[in-house]
């Protein structure tokens, strides 16, 4: 990639609220404690949630405390039996785990119960013999609110928790997509084989330095049996050098007669996980066109079938569907400027959060405004799904209509809110339409989704939801850079970008002369002032000029390694100094082939200014909220340097939330739902790559002065991924 620009997107960061984050950021410093936490059953739910309680010792610990995710706070009652601590989790969850740090003031006798109504509780935990301290309980039940009620204390004293949390899932949950290989070690066949050593055994033993590969020629495939038919929701890719560019994957029941679930004329080749819907009992690739003159090569073929939830954005519960995915519509009026390319009335149904319909920035910005669905045939609606652009209607209806010209309201409001809202309704009708009569500003109406669940219609099923990790995690993939000092990173693993940053930043990105092994089992990325400016960087094509003065190195993972939710950590020693700006990042895989930044969306697992020595940021980017107005949080510790010694950045991923810890704590958890109903679209569920840069100056750090230092080193020890 030398002399093309840079792969990644830009990163303008924070300027919008740099002046906020001083006055802030004493609320948000958290105590440096606490250890890595227990892999949980589910996802958090507790966190940041109401919380009362029977008693509390003093103001200084309230109930909150318990779960402000905070292991430096807690809740503590006054002396007596009984006592409890109660969580509103919002809205009828299933339960799966809670957790219990206390203080040394614990309960020897307690049960955790639910309720639906805060009234009327039922017991799913009950023990006499409790021994404080970390306590993880493995439970099943259902509730809005969960209370830890105590009877019995250990001490003279009250009860005290440092944290309550509870953890399951929320709304109902209907068959998702499993995360086990179901082509593990089964018979797989073949169109040819390169040679004897590359069998099409070799593709599905589990083995990663394993790897079938065919005659050079066009069409070729690899054919695995599952033994029976078996409903199927995804595929993973791992591809040698030699991949094809154009292939399908194509599922049959008697391996003759094949169906295609799968096609594509523009393979990226490395590793692809690939969403599909189909049901049969061979599954095959079917490559039409190769990437090189060889054959075609896979070091792994994975298929995943039906099975536990995957999560994010469910239906109603019942029989209902999305009835409205890819179906036509119309609307009033459509943008298509710089400002909103493109943003047609399809755009709101094509299921990419990333994607919206506005109304026309010359002829739309008046009431009435709207936008109609064609289901394709008569359906009973029962719940319409809508997630707003800022530009959002205050006052509008739900109409219904037979043939697209008499319309009947079945929702109407003059209080507009805005982000997502969830309507349920009853009615029928072939169209549905949003009918906009009042805009909360003077711009029109825009709409990033509108879904309709029910019965009838003429539906085509979305694209199936990626695999949740598995609980607990295994490694998938790590680099742990044990390479000689002065080796350069494993280019199986690694691209290296090249050329001059971004973000208004000073670096120059060298070819690898500035990230090295250190010969310690550490990748060292040296941002190095240059004694002669323009001597490690090549002319500007344009003025001839060689101007650089710093150079640094950026790696990413793009065409070797793209994967969809998971634990991702780094552990990571990074540079100092004002106007340094180090990061551990990912990127949306898409933005490979041509989706523009911010809409590929982007999670910022670790960012360091030097002006800032003890704080880091993790932060996401998405089409809603990004660049300074991007969603995230700082992580202090008064008094720390973080760039004096090695910590761990990581975060945990899936298709409802993230977390983000450092050296095990966590300290800034995004819930899905409230991301959707407070900031805008999530944009994570599709594949995205990882990146490592050591930059100086830009938007974000400012730039170096005379109390700059050179060399300044980013020390890597490990990067991984465990799903």
């Amino acid at each position: 990639m030398t002399g093309s620009p840079l792969l990644s997107a830009p990163r303008h960061r924070h300027t919008l609220i740099l002046a906020l984050v001083a006055a802030v950021v004493a609320s948000l410093t958290l105590t440096f404690t606490g250890s890595t936490p227990v892999q949980a059953a589910g996802t958090l739910l507790s966190q940041g949630k109401t919380a009362t309680a029977s008693s509390t010792e003093n103001a200084g610990t309230p109930a909150s405390a318990a779960v402000d995710g905070d292991a430096g706070t807690r809740w503590s009652s006054a002396a007596g039996d009984p006592q409890w601590v109660r969580i509103d989790l919002g809205a009828t969850s299933s339960i799966s785990q809670v957790t219990l740090n206390w203080e040394a003031a614990y309960a020897k006798a307690f049960q955790i119960q639910t309720s639906a109504d805060g009234t009327n509780w039922t017991s799913i935990y009950s023990t006499t013999t409790g021994t404080g301290g970390n306590q993880t309980l493995n439970v099943t039940g259902s509730g809005r609110y969960v209370r830890m009620y105590a009877t019995q204390r250990a001490t003279q004293y009250g009860y005290s928790l440092w944290e309550f949390q509870v953890y399951g899932s929320t709304g109902t949950t209907g068959a998702g997509c499993s995360q086990t290989n179901a082509a593990l070690h089964q018979p797989a066949t073949s169109s040819s084989t390169e040679n004897a050593g590359t069998p099409a055994s070799a593709a599905v033993d589990g083995d990663t330095g394993t790897r079938w590969s065919s005659a050079p020629g066009d069409p070729q495939w690899l054919q695995v049996d599952l033994g029976s038919v078996q409903s199927l929701c995804g595929a993973q890719l791992n591809w040698e050098s030699a991949y094809a560019k154009a292939y399908e994957i194509q599922t049959s029941a008697n391996g003759t007669a094949w169906t295609t679930v799968h096609s594509t004329t523009t393979g990226p080749g490395a590793t692809e996980l690939i969403t599909l819907s189909g049901s049969g009992r061979y599954v095959r690739v079917y490559g039409t066109q190769r990437a090189t003159q060889y054959g075609y090569s896979l070091w792994e073929f994975q298929i995943f079938t039906t099975g536990t939830s995957g999560g994010g954005g469910e239906p109603p519960a019942g029989d209902s569907v999305l009835l409205s995915y890819n179906k036509p519509a119309t609307a009033s009026t459509s943008q298509d400027s710089p400002n909103c390319s493109g943003c047609s009335p399809a755009k709101a149904f094509d299921h990419d959060p990333a994607t919206r319909w506005a109304t026309s920035d010359t002829t739309g910005w008046v009431d009435p405004g709207w936008i109609q669905v064609d289901l394709g045939a008569t359906a009973q609606i029962k719940q319409v799904v809508l997630q707003w652009d800022p530009a959002y209607a205050t006052g509008y209806q739900i109409q219904t209509s037979p043939d697209g010209a008499n319309w009947t309201s079945i929702y109407s409001t003059t209080t507009g809110k805005g982000f997502k809202e969830t309507l349920n309704v009853n009615g029928s009708g072939r169209y549905v339409r949003m009918y906009g009569t009042a805009r909360v500003g003077p711009y029109g109406y825009s709409l990033w989704d509108f879904d309709v669940y029910g019965t009838g219609g003429s539906p085509t099923a979305p694209p199936a939801q990626p695999p949740n990790p598995h609980n607990p995690p295994a490694l998938v993939w790590s680099d742990e850079f044990n390479g000689a000092a002065g080796s350069t990173p494993d280019p199986s693993k690694w691209t290296v970008e090249t050329g001059p940053g971004v973000n208004n930043e000073l670096e120059y990105y060298t070819n690898n002369k500035n990230a090295t092994m250190d010969g310690n089992g550490s990748l060292n990325i040296e941002l190095r002032k240059e004694a002669t400016p323009g001597s490690a960087c090549p002319p500007d094509p344009l003025t001839g000029s060689t101007t650089c003065q710093y150079t640094s190195g950026r790696l990413n993972t793009s065409d070797h390694f793209n994967f969809t939710y998971g634990h991702v950590e780094a552990r990571i020693k990074v540079s100092g100094s004002k106007g340094l700006w180090p990061a551990f990042w990912l990127l949306g895989s898409n933005f490979k082939t041509g989706t523009p930044w911010p809409n590929s969306g982007e999670i910022d697992i670790m960012e360091h200014v030097g002006k800032q020595a003890d704080t880091v940021y993790s932060t996401l980017h998405a089409p809603a909220y990004n660049g300074g107005g991007g969603f995230g949080s700082p992580y202090t510790v008064p008094g720390l340097d973080f760039a004096s010694d090695f910590h761990t950045y990581a975060v945990d991923w899936d298709s409802s939330h993230m977390t983000f810890t450092v050296d095990g704590k966590a300290f800034f958890t995004v819930e899905r739902a409230t991301l959707e109903q407070t900031k805008g679209p999530w944009v994570y569920d599709h594949p995205f790559f990882i990146i490592l840069n050591n930059a100086i100056g830009g938007d974000f750090p400012g730039s170096p002065d005379g109390s700059t230092t050179f060399p300044q080193k980013m020390l890597v020890d490990y990067v991984r991924v465990s799903q």
